[in-house]
Formats: C-alpha cells, structure tokens, sequence
C-alpha cells in the first residue's frame, strides 16, 4: 500500500470519528456552557486520529460494525484529548500551542482547560459502558477495564509522573524506554487491541495485535523525538524543542538522531511481523507502522 493510499484511509476515518464526536460531545447553553466549548474545542478538528484509525482498522479484521468502532475510536480519542490538555498545562509541560492553535488553557482559563479534561476523561469511560458500543455486557466491560489500565498510574499518568520527575536526570535508555510505553505507548497498544475486543477475538489473536500496538507505539514515541529535535514549530502544530530545552532524556539525547531513526525502523518492522496471522487484510496496518516513523508531523 502507498502512503498516499494510507494517507486517504486515514483521512476517510477521521471524517468518521470526527462526526461521531460530534454526536457523542454536545454543546449547552447554560452556565456551564463554557466547559462543553472547552471539551469540544480540545477535541475536535484536529489531529492526525492514529488511535481511532487503528480501533477501527482493527475492528474491521473481526466484521465489527462501523458505528460500533466509531463510537470506541471517538472515546479513545476524548481519552487522548484530555491528556494533551493537561499535559499542556503550566504546571506540566507548559505548551501555549497544540495542533497549530492556542492550547485550551489559553483558549479558555487553566480552571476551565482542568475541568474540560476530567469531563473528557469520564465522557470516554461513559460512552464505552453505554449499550449502543456493543451488545455485549462483557465487551464493554472488557473495554473499560483495558482503557483504565492504560489511562491510570500503570500507563499514562504514570508515564507523565516519570517525565516530570525525571527532568534534569541523566537516565538510562531502558528507563526512558519505559517512561514511553507508559505515557505514550499503552494507550496507542489499547487503541490496537480494543478493535480484537469489539470483534470477541480469542485470546491468541488479541495477544498478538495487543504486541503490534506495543511495538508502533513505541516507534511512533521515538519518531516524535526525532521530530521534536528536527521539526518545526509550523511542521508538528506545537511547539518544537521543547524536550532539549527542558533537559529532558529523550532517544534522541541518548543515540543521536540518526541511531533513534535506525531504532524506530526496527520497531516499526517488528510491529508489522505481528501481523503475519492476518494476511493481505492487514497490509492497511502494516503500512501505518512504516508512515509512523516517516511522517513529519
């Protein structure tokens, strides 16, 4: 598959997931007007959509209906959302720019951009409990334990509790390796594996797509340290550099540019022999894992 080809894919699947989001975030126009604006601003119309691309290219290996996927991808990327709003934040990493506009605290107020993200955290977990994501009671619930591991200190929060902890500190590679999968890598590896959820994929099956999710994880976090070091400002739609100038060990500071490339390629390879299992069906996938490191943005 080309990457113009991929590129359509993800386009036509962001269209989907945009218009699920907007079904699933509605406005108001009481007093708390201004959160759903916040919520809805943060996001919507924008962004690449990895993360609901892949629920839904996974999903479609097991049959699983569209509106269904879509529902999924649309809370995965209200869950994605809320961690970039936060992680914006002063008191994080302090970004005034996230997906080429205002970050939400500057948008709105850092009060209002607080309560948006906890709103979006708990509206992903409403939409995977509701009846309409699957007929099934044990998906669901399946869902919602998966997405809270990968949320909770055991993934992101506790990837960003090391990032913030580890500023200044001279770490090893096995220690920012870590810090990745958790803060970055295990939503992107739940992403991948909520679509074998949805479908009732035996265990075998949901084992190897959950390593696909791992492994394109973790080359899509090393690509963006590349993309940190090298990229512009107009290039990522957020602020480029800000990992050197915070002192912060990156696979980058660690191997050089041209070394972390070399990493991420092997990575990116492996996530795709994972797929051995599923044939031409999952070329889609395999093609996503290569643009993961190549992209420029």
């Amino acid at each position: 598959m080309t990457e113009e080809m991929l590129l359509a894919a993800l386009a036509e699947r962001a269209e989907t997931i945009e218009a699920s989001l907007e079904v699933l975030l509605p406005g108001s126009d009481g007093l708390d007007a201004p959160l759903y604006a916040a919520m809805r601003y943060a996001t919507l119309g924008g962004g690449k959509r990895l993360r609901g691309f892949l629920v839904m290219d996974v999903a479609s290996l097991f049959g699983v209906s569209e509106t269904c996927a879509a529902r999924v991808a649309a809370s995965v990327e209200m869950l994605h959302a809320y961690s970039l709003v936060h992680d914006d934040l002063p008191s994080m990493d302090n970004d005034d720019l996230r997906r080429g506009k205002p970050s939400t605290h500057r948008a709105f107020n850092e009060a209002t951009a607080i309560l948006a993200g906890d709103a979006l955290q708990a509206r992903a977990f409403e939409v995977l409990a509701e009846p309409d994501t699957h007929s099934d009671p044990a998906a669901r619930s399946e869902l919602v334990l998966a997405l809270g591991n990968a949320a909770g200190a055991r993934g992101m929060a506790g990837g960003q509790m090391i990032d913030i902890a580890a500023e200044g500190q001279a770490l090893t590679l096995s220690q920012v390796a870590r810090m990745h999968a958790l803060k970055t890598g295990r939503l992107i590896q739940y992403s991948a594996e909520a679509g074998a959820i949805l479908g009732r994929a035996p265990q075998q099956v949901r084992a190897q797509i959950a390593a696909y999710g791992r492994d394109l994880g973790a080359a899509f976090q090393i690509a963006d340290d590349v993309l940190d070091a090298s990229g512009t400002a107009h290039e990522l739609g957020k602020t480029a550099g800000k990992d050197q100038a915070a002192g912060k060990a990156t696979f980058v500071t660690l191997l050089g540019v041209e070394r972390a490339k070399t990493q991420a390629r092997m990575l990116s390879e492996q996530a795709a022999n994972h797929l051995e299992h599923f044939g031409d069906e999952a070329d889609r996938l395999r093609a996503l894992a290569a643009w993961a490191v190549s992209r420029r943005s």
